[in-house]
């Protein structure tokens, strides 16, 4: 019976990572108007699915057992780290907001590798490495491509009719392509700890949690596409090639080495990037930006607390550190109300 709730669980999350990924992968095509909403989800979900089965196998890998032994996944923490990554990333669909899957799947395993203080601490720090320099190096790739895209003889040849429809094929291309690469690096996060623990092959999981991936981009991928395509900044054909194909390329080579990068993170900093250039600073005060950033902070340690707080409660059956939990974020809270009364006052007396 376990097996099969865990199973549920780690398909359900499947379903919200493919809703969270359309909006990283066909959201500049959408945004360009290249392509319809439906459409852009039906060529996201085949895309994903094709990346997760013929490429995905190497990051399953890392979640299984790259960032905690292997046997450290029994059927019931498997549960617990599945539920408290799909938690997260559930709320974060509800409110459209385009969240990185691999850091809400991590978060929750190193949840589980403090409790049993069995991480592999070389290959986390990698990954947040990777973390840290993927989402920059998209930044400033994209605020150079920018420039690049504003030199004469290349705005010339961009407002002639056969670059209109060249750029309309390979925006659409590259946004399938970055969807692929989606499909490598984010089905591991549904189905490693399924595969850590045993109940699952590298096959099957790859093959299950593709096509839901899949099934999740097609039928619930539409409130954040609308906002990764439309909310951020315009963007233009040649601009979106520009920052599809950066996530793409970023993706799948890190895909190959089996690390676990946040898709989202880059092609959504790529957009800042592209947007900085034309806007100027303005784009980094949007609203929608600092909410992503906020999101992006949150998750994965939201999901990491979320584990711990699970598996200490009903598998070690310790209340202790929960308690000591609660008050930090009680803490917190009653700091940050602090903050915003004396904040008010302030501009009270000032006013």
């Amino acid at each position: 019976m376990l097996v099969i709730i865990a199973i549920a669980i780690g398909l359900f999350f499947a379903l919200n990572i493919g809703a969270s990924g359309a909006a990283a992968s066909m959201g500049i095509a959408y945004g360009a108007g290249v392509v319809k909403k439906r459409i852009a989800l039906l060529l996201c979900g085949v895309a994903v699915f094709l990346g997760a089965w013929l490429g995905g196998g190497e990051v399953v890998k890392t979640l299984g057992s790259g960032i905690v032994p292997s046997s450290t996944f029994t059927t019931q923490i498997a549960i617990i780290v599945l539920a408290s990554a799909a938690l997260s990333l559930f709320l974060a669909n509800i409110f459209g907001i385009p969240l990185s899957t691999s850091e809400v799947a991590v978060g929750s395993v190193i949840g589980v590798g403090i409790v049993y203080q069995s991480i592999f601490v070389g290959k986390l720090l990698w990954i947040l490495l990777f973390w840290v320099l993927t989402p920059v190096g998209a930044f400033l790739l994209a605020i150079i491509s920018a420039y690049l895209l504003k030199t004469k003889w290349i705005k010339r040849w961009v407002a002639s009719k056969k670059a209109f429809s060249f750029l309309s094929v390979l925006v659409l291309i590259m946004g399938m392509f970055e969807a692929f690469a989606a499909g490598m690096n984010n089905v591991a996060n549904a189905v490693g700890p399924l595969v850590g623990a045993g109940m699952m092959s590298i096959e099957n999981g790859i093959l299950w949690g593709g096509l839901f991936v899949a099934i999740g981009a097609l039928f619930l991928g539409g409130r954040v596409l609308e906002t990764n395509g439309k909310k951020i900044t315009n963007i233009k054909l040649e601009e979106g090639c520009v920052i599809s194909g950066t996530g793409a390329s970023i993706v799948t080579v890190a895909s190959l080495f089996g690390i676990p990068v946040p898709l989202t993170q880059i092609t959504t900093s790529s957009i800042i990037g592209i947007g900085f250039v034309n806007q100027g600073k303005e784009v980094l005060k949007k609203g929608i930006v600092v909410q992503l950033l906020t999101v992006w902070v949150v998750s994965p340690v939201l999901s990491m607390v979320l584990s711990y707080t699970l598996i200490q409660l009903l598998i070690e059956n310790d209340i202790y550190p929960v308690i000591a939990i609660v008050g930090v974020v009680v803490s917190i809270l009653g700091v940050l109300f602090l903050m915003k009364r004396s904040s008010s006052e302030t501009a009270n007396i000032e006013g």
